[in-house]
């Protein structure tokens, strides 16, 4: 079921996920906004992901 809406506590743990996995998995940056919009697809079980939510989730 997809989930509609993001809570910001529902950002934050992407975001924090996103920067573990960014460096545990040694994805280069060039790989991030991809593995932004996987995470964020997998979360919400939706293909529309918000291209603002992925801009934050990247930035350093």
């Amino acid at each position: 079921m997809a989930k509609f809406g993001l809570s910001a506590l529902d950002a934050d743990i992407l975001r924090t996920t996103f920067k573990k996995a960014v460096l545990e998995e040694s994805i280069p940056e060039s790989g991030w906004r991809k593995y932004a919009e996987e995470l964020i697809q997998i979360y919400t079980g939706s293909q529309t992901v918000d291209p603002r939510l992925v801009d934050w989730m990247v930035s350093k």
